[in-house]
């Protein structure tokens, strides 16, 4: 069983020393000790350490002058941009909770945010900001500060509002406990929960990010997953905080991903698996069609790879070290599967992360036995401080001892690995069995026909759930009839388990993160073709 790589120095002495560290910290040592070096491209324009140091002073002193105080949330409409490291820089200068959205969100979605958080100023791009204007005075209106990045045509225009204010650090006293962000959840499951992450969870997680996935000093990585998200915002803030260079990506386009790799010899990436399954899809060999031999580590989350998905993957990226992580909004990284495990335990998401604790436990909060489902729970310093005005859904996710939950069913072998088995809310209940979609799914994604699939219960009379397949089709292979696909499945499949309804989209319903929605699925989200 391999050794986990050692702390780094600096979070040992943040530990033993009890010092309070903030996700303002690195931005402020980035510009003393290498001033100079570039920190984030996009596109034709770049900033250096010194410059994202200056313009986020005065992001923060413009907030401040508009009568923001500490403590007061700020709502974030951006994509992947040059100026979204700044935004989180100035913000966690002046104390001001980030309350990111993501751009593809709807206008009702926005305003329901924006109003829950208590958001008072708004950054927004600006082809998004007519319609959240809208959507935020709707709300219940108050906002003190709207600065459009872009061309303005409503509220102030960000550049100006740099521009009039003084290139002064606001200092503002912050303790690690202070409330960085206001992260909503999916609303996979309903509303969105406002997720409270703390200066020191959210620091701690980005230095040991640069350390275990190469994100710091001398290395090149690529924002690929929205930063409005939790894992696209922190892999793509923590080269800023560390001393790497980002490049943004500002929207999902595979063929752009890859030539930006090869353009700016990116090192590290951070994808989703929809994102492989997409630079597959441009061919088996698409990656071998550019030059990547800067590019050593990938690494995954938002959902566990297939396994022969992450096959592919391993075979089309040679030169690179492959990680799967897991993790939540609300419990941060909690697992690594390690590149020297990623053929032996291909399937898994691998064994706790640094300074965490996991177990697997029955409903009574018993463990229960290698190779057994249960629910997961971890304890580490980046779990969530609480759900935003929701103690009853924060008391929910929590054990007596503190640990969190997010509702996953998992298995842990006797060498502590973990395997994500399903969501709880997931559980298909067909005639009394219990049914784990991941597991139908995985088999599902065998078949040479099926290139993308979900599983979800759908009510049936008699069973009370049927196990229901939506499918997408592989391009150039010819369809299955359920039927064809449940004598494929019947050697790997008790009988209950297989799908006795098939659907086939041309997509499957995503949130920004990648995650499927199984709840439009079982709520009757309209194929466009069934069988």
């Amino acid at each position: 069983m391999p050794d986990e790589p050692p702390l780094p120095h600096r979070v040992r002495r943040i530990l033993a020393d009890g010092a309070t560290v903030t996700m303002a910290d690195g931005v402020r040592e980035r510009a003393l000790d290498s001033p100079g070096r570039t920190a984030v491209i996009d596109a034709g324009r770049a900033l250096t350490f010194a410059a994202v140091h200056e313009r986020s002073n005065r992001l923060a002193q413009a907030l401040l002058g508009a009568g923001l105080v500490p403590g007061d949330p700020v709502a974030v409409l951006l994509g992947n941009c040059l100026e979204y490291p700044e935004v989180a820089a100035a913000l966690a200068k002046a104390g001001l909770p980030m309350v990111p959205l993501g751009i593809r969100q709807t206008g009702p979605e926005i305003g329901w945010i924006v109003g829950h958080s208590g958001a008072r100023a708004l950054i927004v791009q600006d082809d998004r900001a007519e319609e959240a204007l809208v959507a935020v005075a709707a709300s219940g209106d108050r906002i003190a500060a709207v600065l459009t990045v872009g061309r303005p045509g409503v509220g102030r225009g960000y550049e100006e509002a740099l521009a009039a204010a003084p290139d002064r650090d606001p200092l503002v006293r912050i303790s690690g406990d202070d409330i960085f962000c206001v992260q909503y959840t999916s609303g996979t499951t309903g509303r969105p929960k406002g997720a409270l992450l703390t200066h020191r969870g959210r620091a701690l997680t980005a230095l040991l990010s640069a350390h275990e996935w190469g994100l710091g000093a001398g290395r090149t990585s690529l924002a690929v997953a929205p930063m409005s998200h939790g894992a696209g915002f922190m892999f793509g803030f923590a080269p800023v905080l560390t001393g790497g260079t980002v490049v943004m990506l500002p929207r999902w386009d595979p063929a752009r991903m890859l030539d930006l790799a090869e353009k700016h010899r990116v090192q590290s990436m951070f994808l989703v698996p929809t994102h492989a399954q997409t630079i597959r899809a441009l061919g088996e060999d698409a990656p071998a069609r550019y030059r990547l031999d800067a590019l050593d580590t990938l690494y995954f989350n938002a959902a566990a790879l297939p396994v022969p998905l992450k096959e592919w993957v391993l075979d089309a990226f040679p030169g690179c070290g492959v990680h799967e992580l897991y993790g939540s909004t609300e419990g941060g990284v909690v697992t690594d599967l390690r590149p020297v495990d990623a053929r032996r335990k291909a399937g898994s998401v691998g064994r706790a992360w640094y300074l965490t604790d996991v177990r697997v436990v029955d409903d009574e909060g018993r463990p229960v036995p290698p190779g057994e489902p249960g629910e997961l729970f971890s304890a580490s310093p980046f779990l969530m401080a609480g759900y935003l005005d929701d103690p009853g859904a924060t008391a929910a996710c929590r054990a007596p001892d503190g640990a969190l939950s997010v509702g996953d069913v998992a298995t842990m072998d006797d060498e502590g690995y973990v395997t994500i088995v399903d969501r709880k809310t997931d559980l298909i209940v067909s005639g009394g069995l219990n049914v784990y979609p991941r597991e139908v799914e995985e088999a599902l994604l065998l078949h040479p026909a099926v290139a993308e699939c979900a599983v979800a219960g759908t009510a049936d009379p008699v069973w009370g759930e049927r196990v229901t397949a939506f499918v997408v089709w592989a391009p150039g292979v010819p369809p299955a009839a359920v039927e064809d696909l449940a004598e494929y499945l019947r050697p790997r499949l008790a009988g209950y388990k297989l799908p006795r309804r098939l659907e086939v989209l041309d997509r499957l319903p995503r949130n920004a993160a990648g995650k499927v929605l199984k709840r439009e699925l079982r709520d009757g989200a309209s194929p466009l073709r069934s069988r």
